[in-house]
């Protein structure tokens, strides 16, 4: 099969979008710190109908339900080393199942979902980063669990909602020493990562990572990416990744979501001129979105 970077030097490639919305959607209760993670265990079959749909929908790349699934978030839910193991393993064994169940002209990519270590916390701390964690610390944290992704038979690893660079370069020297393809994805509040560094400096680090076959953003607001889009092209060179959030806010003491949505196959064209070519979305993209943006990227 085709590799992923070998399409986006062809062309624009469309990701999924949020899988935890369509997991919530279909009426599956993500309140668990291990959020859609716990489904691993609980209700596999369920993983598999949101992949389909998002597929169906005209994504090609689906991103496997791993972004909170740990060795240390899953210890604290009681699942062993074994246990994390096989439920890290089943969650590319999921999206590659979906995969072989569309029949489609073109090729299909899983992505295995490396979230940060404040996923892992479950508070939040993946909006802000800076846990007072080394490199060093930070490595170890990441090691494992990236091995276990790429030896399952993930095409790609995508490092996501990476908030920090001290967690980046952490990402990326685990990269660096499997070999294993990825995309560095940060999560970024205007025209910095959401510790505050400049996104020059966050891009840098991977523009000269071989592994790293795009870098970009994702779960941030979708205002924010045609700026960051083309600093990403221009400090790098590498093609860029994009897909953020709907654009609306979630109401904590409400509990509901608020604000107007500002994503859409428009903003996304603007990305592409910037120099996106990997295309998606995050919280609150639907499959009907993505169906929408297929759409409109083969009339183009």
């Amino acid at each position: 099969m085709e590799s992923l970077a070998t399409a986006l030097s062809a062309g624009p490639v469309v990701l999924d979008g949020g899988l935890a919305t369509e997991l919530a959607a279909a009426g599956h209760d993500l309140s668990d710190h291990l959020w859609s993670a716990r489904l691993l265990h609980d209700q596999p079959e369920a993983i598999i109908a949101a992949h389909l749909a998002f597929l169906r929908a005209g994504a090609q790349v689906v991103i496997t339900a791993s972004y909170q699934a740990t060795f240390e978030g899953l210890a604290r839910a009681g699942f062993d080393d074994r246990a994390a193991t096989t439920l890290l393993t089943r969650s590319v064994t999921l999206a590659r199942e979906a995969r072989q169940r569309v029949e489609t002209a073109g090729p299909l990519w899983v992505a295995a979902s490396v979230g940060p270590y404040g996923a892992m916390l479950a508070d939040g701390s993946e909006y802000r980063g800076r846990y007072g964690l080394s490199v060093d610390e930070l490595v170890r944290f990441h090691r494992r669990r990236m091995a276990v992704l790429a030896e399952a038979g993930a095409d790609v690893l995508a490092l996501e909602t990476v908030p920090d660079v001290v967690e980046a370069e952490a990402m990326l020297r685990v990269v660096q020493e499997s070999g294993t393809p990825a995309w560095l994805s940060y999560t970024i509040d205007g025209d910095r990562t959401r510790a505050g560094q400049p996104l020059e400096e966050a891009f840098r680090l991977a523009a000269d990572v071989p592994e790293v076959i795009a870098v970009g953003v994702n779960c941030s607001d979708p205002g924010d990416v045609a700026h960051a889009t083309a600093v990403a092209a221009e400090v790098t060179g590498k093609p860029v990744v994009a897909y953020p959030n709907s654009g609306e806010i979630w109401d904590a003491t409400a509990r509901t979501w608020t604000g107007e949505p500002g994503w859409g196959p428009e903003p996304v064209r603007t990305w592409i001129d910037a120099g996106a070519r990997l295309v998606g979305g995050c919280c609150r993209v639907t499959p009907a979105q993505i169906t929408d943006l297929s759409t409109h990227l083969r009339r183009r």
